[in-house]
């Protein structure tokens, strides 16, 4: 390890401790904590307040947005397995058909050989 090295590990060691100190003196100080908490309980009644206000004139607030989206992606899912469940259905009904037309014609020849006295 060269000197530069040395010097820089130990100027890094320094600064970390330096920033640990000072962070640990924010996270100390009660007028930092009562300003944080007073920040955050002013951003609370400030949500409230613009919900109150979305409400009173009508508009949907971001949540109401949201709780749309989530049930029209529920709905939308809905509809594409109903479509599936059709679309199988059509298939199944196809093969039907087409097994009994290839049976059909059979049955008339059988009923033209025998017919009836």
């Amino acid at each position: 390890m060269s000197f530069e090295d040395y010097e820089q590990d130990g100027l890094r060691a320094r600064s970390e401790q330096a920033l640990a100190e000072l962070a640990q003196a924010l996270v100390d100080n009660p007028t930092l904590h009562n300003a944080i908490t007073a920040a955050l309980g002013a951003r609370e009644k400030a949500l409230e307040a613009q919900q109150a206000a979305m409400s009173a004139l009508n508009l949907p607030s971001a949540t109401d947005v949201e709780r749309l989206e989530r049930r029209l992606r529920s709905f939308s899912q809905r509809l594409e397995d109903v479509e599936e469940a059709i679309d199988d259905l059509s298939r199944e009904l196809g093969a039907l058909r087409r097994e009994t037309a290839k049976k059909a014609p059979k049955a008339s020849k059988k009923a033209k050989a025998n017919p009836k006295p």
